[in-house]
């Protein structure tokens, strides 16, 4: 059986679309919600539920203290990376340390852009205007 982690972006409906990689061969799961607001629930009840979780991805979708309460209710079972992308393309990541803690990494808009790509998670296209 092929096992694959999961990614969740929440991501603002109103805002020009990412240019993610849609691609069914792109090798990772990926599940978008049109904003921020479902993403806590998403994440615990894929915990809940026993998925391999990678990554959670805020895609300019609510503030940066929308995203601290987020860290703050992580699962103790997510291990994976958190990422906060600005409207700049800038970003706060929040990974696993050494034990139990997590690591904050402030990043440029280059880094968050080289984050997604070896991540697969993006096309490499310019950001397109999402229809309605």
């Amino acid at each position: 059986m092929f096992h694959r982690r999961l990614t969740i972006i929440a991501r603002d409906a109103h805002k020009p679309d990412m240019d993610w990689n849609y691609a069914p061969c792109a090798g990772e799961a990926v599940a978008f919600l049109d904003s921020g607001s479902a993403l806590c629930a998403a994440l615990s009840a894929g915990v809940e539920l026993g998925l391999d979780i990678g990554r959670i991805i805020v895609d300019r979708a609510g503030t940066p203290d929308q995203f601290l309460e987020l860290l703050a209710s992580l699962p103790a079972e997510f291990a994976g990376d958190a990422l906060f992308i600005r409207d700049d393309g800038s970003g706060v990541m929040s990974a696993s340390g050494r034990g139990d803690g997590r690591i904050l990494y402030l990043l440029s808009a280059h880094d968050v852009r080289f984050y997604l790509e070896t991540s697969n998670l993006v096309t490499g296209r310019v950001a397109v205007e999402r229809s309605a």
